[in-house]
């Protein structure tokens, strides 16, 4: 996570109101921009590419709704969470969105903003109810847009989990001219798939 970017106003209202739908859309190009220099402004505002709603009913197209769920690691999560990924959490309050189809739960959404190279992105990754990975969405990317990582290798992490090998020796390719983008959404992907397995907030409607 970059210094100074304000991560914990990624969470959005609970409440989903029309006024707060539209603050949400502004809130989003105020995390871009407020974590860019002011002569990236115009370029950064080019490249919030969905909103939090778009970029969940992409990754849930069945979903009816979306419930916002926030939960606080303890101690032992955290150190669960470090072992797992290498590095730990950046924060102890974790915010979701569980996918629902009418009364069922269908998947969980993660967003997560870091550091690419000197400027920030943010991604939403889709976990479905086998612990698979759904889908990833690039939701902002204040780098320039050829530095962004294609949708076509994005795609190759759909249908991964904990269980396969996401390093750069192993099921995902590196990408030429775009190592630095690449690092960036595996270690994003490691860290979110680490959480959700501490986590499992799926457990008890899969079981």
């Amino acid at each position: 996570m970059s210094p100074g970017f304000p991560w914990t106003l990624i969470y959005w209202p609970v409440v989903d109101t029309p006024c707060a739908k539209r603050a949400r859309r502004i809130l989003v190009v105020l995390l871009v921009l407020l974590a860019c220099p002011v002569s990236k402004h115009r370029h950064a505002m080019a490249q919030v590419l969905l909103t939090q709603d778009e970029a969940l009913a992409l990754a849930f197209p069945n979903a009816t709704s979306f419930d916002r769920t926030t939960v606080f690691l303890d101690n032992e999560q955290a150190e669960q969470i470090e072992q797992l990924a290498g590095t730990p959490p950046d924060r102890l309050t974790i915010t979701h969105y569980i996918a629902m189809q009418g009364n069922d739960r269908i998947g969980v959404g993660y967003f997560d903003a870091h550091l690419v190279r000197t400027l920030n992105e943010v991604l939403l990754v889709a976990i479905g109810l086998e612990d698979e990975i759904i889908t990833i969405e690039v939701v902002a990317f204040a780098e320039p847009p050829e530095y962004r990582a294609p949708d076509r290798w994005l795609e190759l992490f759909d249908g991964k989990s904990w269980e396969d090998d996401l390093s750069m020796k192993g099921e995902i390719p590196n990408l030429t001219g775009a190592t630095l983008s690449t690092r960036a959404v595996k270690s994003t992907v490691e860290r979110i798939l680490a959480l959700h397995r501490v986590l499992d907030p799926l457990e008890e409607f899969i079981r």
